[in-house]
């Protein structure tokens, strides 16, 4: 191994070294699935590997930057890893002579440029340096093109090699998102991005672009506009999404911060937004009633990580269809963090300064502060309203309904079910049938006007869903009519979005009393 590099080793041990200070402990940045994971930036004798470990990943960092002190953060690991390692060579010099002179060129890796010397040289024996030259040249000619070849050829490999160890550690640093996303400067965006030529979308944020990474992966790069609320938007979503990782939630892959140019990058999804499924417009295939449980409740399980999966409690306070995004096999990510808000787990209330969301999905007690305080319930009531039009594949407001009962969606199904008929599906089976009658059954649990009402959390959300419908009691009827609703236009797929611009106050409250039927 070159003396201008050295190794990294990750490791996972069974049992937690004692009094080692070779091993870094890398929680929380990354858990292993059994065990504890370790680092190591230090030379690693044979005596020093304790038995229950082993070497899941060995990757090589520049010597001259490497970590030598024992007090190294994670963040000097990952800035180690981005810088790459160094690789050395021969310098080539060229020689020429005369019969009473010589001249050596050579290349000045300093100054980039070809440097030459002319001294006197005299001849020995007749042969001159030129002479020397002059022979070697006939004996190469007579090699043919062998040597070339294999030069090329070892160059080639040692080129692959290099790019091939940048693409492992751009993988590493991707399936362990924990680490502080990769921070990419404006050109690098271009670059993946291709001048910005291949738009996906776009929005009151900015434009979202496709683009790929050097190790061939696809990525969509969100480009934020020069809004004033965006500076704001953007700490959120690199602050919040950037230390999280779930099967459920959007990956943060890396971010750009250049004077005015700020740019998320995420996992490329290439099913789009949910809006676009649930409702269809005319040639696109609508989901079954199996994708659209499926669906549901991953978007479930992702809300209850966020709730209650990390150190810190994420409210994201904007869920919607246009803000869940499927990939390849349909698994839905919640995306788009600009609202979200980080509080204690043990936090039961928080105090706003103005309303945030969008309009339809907003919970009440963000407009009626005598209702209740706002909590983790208002992301449930936002998901019942979702689930309300996942299930029932229309918007829940909708002024040109056929029938005056039906233009407040959950209103007349909660008139449905309280009259014991049934909300008809066009060729529906029995089972999809009661699966979907679960789904909207859960949805008017969550959507109740007063959040004391509402299930207690994500998690028990989650249980309704894969539970039996037998077990889901009638729920009361949401306070919320329709006059008191927006009305929207269901070909119109603009929505409006509320925030608030003042920084946030937590503040510990009176906890949220628990509800009795749904537990």
């Amino acid at each position: 191994m070159s003396e201008l590099s050295k190794p990294i080793i990750f490791m996972t041990c069974e049992t937690r070294p004692v009094n080692s200070y070779l091993y870094m402990d890398t929680a929380p940045c990354i858990n292993a699935k059994s065990g504890h994971s370790f680092v190591i930036t230090e030379s690693l004798n044979v005596s020093d590997l304790w038995d229950s470990c082993r070497i899941q990943l060995m990757v090589l960092i520049s010597s001259s930057i490497g970590t030598k002190d024992m007090n190294s953060s994670y963040i000097d690991i990952h800035n180690e890893l981005l810088y790459g390692f160094e690789l050395s060579w021969l310098k080539l010099k060229r020689y020429t002579s005369g019969p009473n002179w010589s001249r050596e060129c050579y290349f000045d890796n300093d100054t980039n440029k070809v440097n030459c010397s002319i001294w006197p040289y005299p001849t020995y024996a007749g042969i001159t340096v030129l002479d020397f030259i002059t022979v070697s040249a006939w004996i190469l000619a007579k090699l043919g093109l062998g040597i070339p070849c294999v030069l090329v050829f070892l160059i080639l490999k040692l080129k692959r090699r290099h790019l091939s160890m940048y693409s492992v550690i751009e993988e590493f640093l991707q399936s362990h998102n924990n680490l502080m996303p990769i921070r990419y400067s404006y050109s690098n965006i271009k670059k993946m991005t291709k001048g910005l030529k291949d738009k996906l979308g776009e929005g009151g944020y900015g434009a979202v672009y496709k683009g790929k990474l050097r190790s061939g992966h696809l990525v969509a790069v969100k480009m934020l506009g020069n809004s004033k609320a965006n500076g704001q938007d953007f700490m959120n979503e690199v602050a919040t999404i950037g230390r999280i990782h779930h099967v459920n939630v959007v990956r943060l892959i890396g971010y750009c911060a250049e004077g005015s140019k700020r740019a998320l990058i995420y996992e490329y999804m290439s099913k789009g937004s949910l809006d676009k499924h649930i409702f269809p417009k005319e040639g696109l295939i609508s989901l079954s009633c199996k994708e659209a449980f499926e669906i549901s409740l991953g978007v479930a399980r992702g809300i209850d990580y966020l709730h209650q999966g990390c150190d810190m409690k994420i409210l994201h306070f904007d869920i919607k269809p246009h803000n869940i995004l499927l990939d390849e096999k349909f698994v839905p990510k919640i995306s788009d963090f600009g609202l979200a808000r980080l509080c204690p787990l043990d936090d039961n209330s928080l105090t706003l300064t103005a309303a945030r969301g969008t309009i339809g999905y907003i919970a009440p007690e963000l407009f009626y502060k005598n209702i209740g305080g706002v909590s983790n319930k208002a992301d449930i009531y936002s998901f019942g309203m979702l689930l309300m039009e996942i299930a029932g594949k229309r918007r829940n407001l909708n002024a040109l309904a056929a029938n005056t009962s039906q233009i407040y969606f959950p209103s007349w199904v909660y008139d449905q079910f309280n009259e014991e008929k049934e909300v008809e599906i066009e060729d529906a089976t029995d089972e999809e049938k009661k699966l979907t009658k679960k789904m909207l059954m859960v949805a008017l649990w969550c959507i109740q006007m007063k959040p004391s009402d509402r299930p207690n959390s994500m998690n028990r959300v989650v249980e309704m869903l894969e539970g039996e419908l037998e077990y889901i009691q009638m729920p009361p009827k949401p306070f919320l009519y329709p006059q008191d609703m927006p009305v929207v236009d269901d070909e119109d797929d603009s929505e409006t979005t509320l925030s608030s611009s003042l920084p946030l106050k937590n503040e510990a409250q009176e906890s949220i009393s628990s509800i009795q039927n749904p537990n």
